[in-house]
């Protein structure tokens, strides 16, 4: 089977043989043009004008702008049965909409599947967005003919941006996407490239299409467990794509205009090849992002800690019975302590919304026994307390849970601080007037 991590790498080197064939060809096809050279001199002359030698170190290194092509399109196929990391490619058309309708929030999805979705990402000329702001490459990807394909259009020359965006436009209309995913697109790659359609006075087919911005519940299914959520992490954490040669986002502007200065194509190379892992990344995430849901224990790639994750997803969905299933589900497995804790006080909300005490109250005392500082714990305190005082009329026990609680919380949350202290003068009040009546 095909190693994806093979065939990247082979893409890149093979990139780098054509830059150096291309100067060549035109060094040579220039030095043809002297008639009065003979063809030893000839082959002599190219040899002396393309052979690298090592700048002198009292002399800054000086070039001649090497010739660009204006308007770039790279595309690279790859057999379903590639692996990418942990992944086969072919696992992403067994996605379905109903996981799609709820990890995107959106129900147009319900009748879609990621076959005809375009992944989407953009490399620009700034990272800020803006009208001054220019995607020099945008990558997509996309399932067609038993193949993933992944297709950069890569602009060579600012002028050519409007040929760029008339064959963008063509192309969209030509594949008929139905669906966008993105990782955090909604904010900066669709409204950037609607903008430059706009400017260029060309209808811009992907607005109005169910859009999947994977950040949002990659946030949601991963925040808690890693680090942070960038796409590149979690494809080295999530997806173990086992990505290298990743450049600051910051750098590739300025990899760019050096690029038009010098039509040094090793400056562009990383970019396109650092473009291609993205969407590469973006599907794999989403592909095990969405297996975390899966009943079929074979696709699962969760563990307990994904579980809790899924839950806030259902949970932000609206879909309150199966968040409730995954956070369950999560207190099966092996959790850090704080996300138990977390975990524990969402399924008390739960149960306490749903009036059943004899599953709320066990939760609440399990976690107010527990000899850490947290606000879940301060708020099950909370919770015990009030259900002590206005559902069992225990004044005496309720005052004691509030007294603990706000030694626990006294310096270190004042809301909690402040409430459990007018609680308490509240349960004061209350056990002495049970005094005076007795």
């Amino acid at each position: 089977m095909t190693n994806i991590k093979d065939k990247l790498d082979r893409i890149k080197k093979e990139r780098q043989i054509r830059s150096k064939s291309h100067q060549v060809s035109n060094t040579w096809r220039k030095i043809q043009e002297e008639e009065d050279l003979s063809t030893k001199e000839k082959l002599e002359r190219l040899i002396n004008l393309t052979r690298k030698e090592k700048p002198k170190k009292s002399q800054s290194p000086a070039f001649e702008p090497l010739p660009r092509e204006p308007l770039q399109w790279l595309e690279n196929s790859y057999a379903l049965d590639v692996r990418y990391g942990r992944i086969k490619l072919a696992a992403g058309l067994g996605i379905g909409g109903e996981v799609l309708a709820c990890l995107s929030r959106d129900n147009a999805f319900k009748e879609l599947d990621l076959s005809t979705a375009l992944f989407i990402d953009l490399e620009t000329t700034g990272l800020s967005g803006g009208a001054g702001v220019i995607p020099f490459n945008i990558g997509m990807g996309y399932y067609r003919d038993d193949k993933f394909v992944v297709g950069q259009y890569f602009l060579g020359e600012m002028a050519e941006e409007e040929r760029m965006i008339q064959e963008l436009g063509e192309f969209f209309k030509e594949m008929d996407f139905q669906s966008v995913v993105t990782y955090n697109g909604k904010s900066f790659d669709i409204p950037l490239l609607e903008t430059r359609f706009i400017l260029h006075r060309q209808p811009f087919l992907l607005s109005g299409l169910p859009h999947l911005d994977f950040l949002f519940p990659a946030r949601r299914l991963w925040s808690h467990k890693y680090e942070n959520c960038r796409l590149f992490h979690l494809a080295l954490n999530v997806v173990q794509a086992g990505r290298t040669e990743d450049i600051p986002s910051a750098e590739i502007p300025w990899r760019y205009f050096q690029y038009l200065h010098s039509g040094n194509y090793d400056l562009i190379e990383p970019i396109l090849y650092h473009n291609q892992e993205d969407i590469l990344s973006l599907l794999g995430v989403v592909v095990i992002g969405a297996h975390i849901f899966s009943e079929d224990p074979e696709l699962c790639m969760g563990d307990a800690m994904d579980f809790y994750g899924a839950g806030k997803v259902m949970a932000n969905a609206g879909d309150v019975e199966k968040s409730v299933q995954f956070f369950q589900k999560a207190l099966d497995g092996k959790l850090t302590d704080e996300v138990s804790i977390e975990t524990k006080k969402r399924l008390a909300v739960h149960f306490k919304k749903q009036q059943d005490w004899d599953k709320a109250v066990p939760i609440w005392e399990e976690m107010t026994s527990k000899n850490v500082v947290t606000p879940a714990q301060f708020f099950s305190f909370r919770e015990l307390a009030m259900h002590l005082e206005h559902r069992l009329k225990n004044y005496k026990e309720a005052k004691r849970i509030a007294e603990e609680g706000f030694v626990l919380s006294t310096g270190v949350s004042s809301y909690y601080e402040n409430d459990f202290s007018y609680r308490l003068e509240r349960l004061r009040r209350k056990i002495k007037q049970q005094k005076d009546k007795s």
